[in-house]
């Protein structure tokens, strides 16, 4: 079967679903992969693992009606040239411009991977009403025809229905975000001795940075040894970023460190104690989050969908407030002042991480859902999450997948 996957960021294709495509791929389907920019990293490792790259340039935080419309045209020639069977899509654009492209060629199967419904329907976007209504309808169009549409949280699915965006008849799948690697990203013990606060995330007022600054000055006070870092990428696209100069200002204002975006955030997160992300962003499952668990981290992230979904509250870390830079202060005073919570959470999470969140499990799942998968044996169950979705409906051969509705 010929498959065209696509994205709205390059570096997304390997980094978040790259076990996805070489499971595809091993599967014995051809893959496409598709993103508006190149990447000579990324367009590499794909090539080495047999799957074709595609540019399609596009706006990604952009709303100009007329750069969306050319988009969609690309599309349209794109999937003109592929002729694929599948198409599966992920981040707002591509899902809604390659919904209803698929819907005038009458390609026979379209997969959206909802990994969050985004910037544009989170509570402090600032977007008008009357645009969040129509991003809503363009949605709706897009996936009206969807065999199942993919989720990662437990609140998208209520949330489509209250916005209009799905009808209650729709099939609706959680899995558990994009998984993690458990061998990639192994338990290492936290630092003895000292408290480091991490939080990694693109450079975004809706990722919470103003409010772990002006949280680690509250904790700084109380513990002069603590350590405080925030690692990630200027996103100069997106109408949330920070510039340089804004960053360049927090460093010296504050007592934390700006490390620039990398590849690799395993060394970091070894070095850390307590992984941090408190967003105000509607995400899905953010992918930072597992890491950390599968690092076995303790984390505090906000009460917000997404978020929420990975972590035990006073278990494997703690729920706080999202937009309170107090209750955050509060929650990292915690490991402060117990700093064996870092070593019983780190626990916990590594757990959590290997129950719920392997990635194998997750491949295993979409691949079956998509009917993908070949295995001479049958299918295998993924083993059960620890958070069930709600109104759990599971299937004769795969009863342990969470399906939602």
């Amino acid at each position: 079967m010929k498959i065209v996957v696509l994205s709205s960021l390059a570096y997304s294709l390997t980094n978040f679903r790259g076990d996805l495509l070489r499971a595809m791929k091993a599967n014995g389907h051809e893959v496409v992969a598709v993103a508006p920019d190149h990447d000579e990293k990324v367009e590499r490792e794909l090539a080495e693992s047999g799957i074709a790259f595609r540019t399609v340039p596009m706006s990604r935080a952009g709303m100009n009606p007329f750069a969306d419309l050319w988009l969609m045209l690309q599309y349209f020639f794109l999937f003109l040239r592929e002729r694929p069977e599948l198409v599966l899509a992920y981040t707002q654009k591509p899902i809604v411009y390659g919904g209803l492209v698929s819907r005038l060629l009458g390609i026979p199967r379209f997969f959206p991977l909802m990994s969050g419904l985004g910037h544009v329907f989170s509570p402090d976007s600032g977007v008008r009403p009357l645009i969040r209504s129509a991003v809503a309808r363009l949605y709706r169009l897009a996936v009206r025809r969807a065999q199942t549409i993919f989720v990662f949280n437990s609140d998208d699915r209520r949330d489509m229905l209250d916005l209009g965006i799905i009808g209650p008849d729709q099939n609706v799948l959680q899995v558990p975000g994009s998984g993690v690697d458990l061998q990639r990203f192994p338990k290492v013990e936290p630092p003895h001795g000292r408290m480091h606060f991490l939080l990694v995330a693109r450079l975004l007022r809706n990722k919470g940075i103003l409010e772990f600054l002006e949280a680690s000055s509250v904790v700084k006070r109380s513990c002069d040894r603590c350590e405080f870092t925030v690692l990630g990428h200027i996103d100069g696209e997106n109408p949330a970023g920070f510039t340089k100069d804004e960053i360049a200002g927090f460093a010296r204002d504050y007592p934390v460190e700006f490390v620039p975006g990398t590849d690799d955030v395993r060394p970091f997160l070894a070095d850390s104690s307590v992984f941090v992300l408190p967003s105000t962003y509607r995400e899905g499952l953010p992918r930072t989050i597992l890491e950390a668990l599968s690092t076995g981290r303790a984390v505090i992230t906000t009460d917000m969908p997404g978020c929420r979904d990975a972590i035990d509250d006073g278990s494997n870390g703690f729920l706080v407030k999202p937009g309170n830079a107090d209750d955050l202060a509060r929650a990292m005073m915690k490991f402060v002042a117990e700093p064996n919570l870092v070593f019983d959470m780190a626990t916990r999470s590594r757990t959590r991480a290997e129950r719920t969140y392997d990635v194998e499990i997750v491949n295993r799942m979409l691949l079956y859902e998509m009917d993908l998968l070949r295995l001479s044996g049958g299918p295998t169950k993924p083993r059960p999450t620890d958070k069930p979705a709600e109104n759990l409906a599971p299937r004769p051969a795969f009863a342990e997948k969470r399906k939602v509705g």
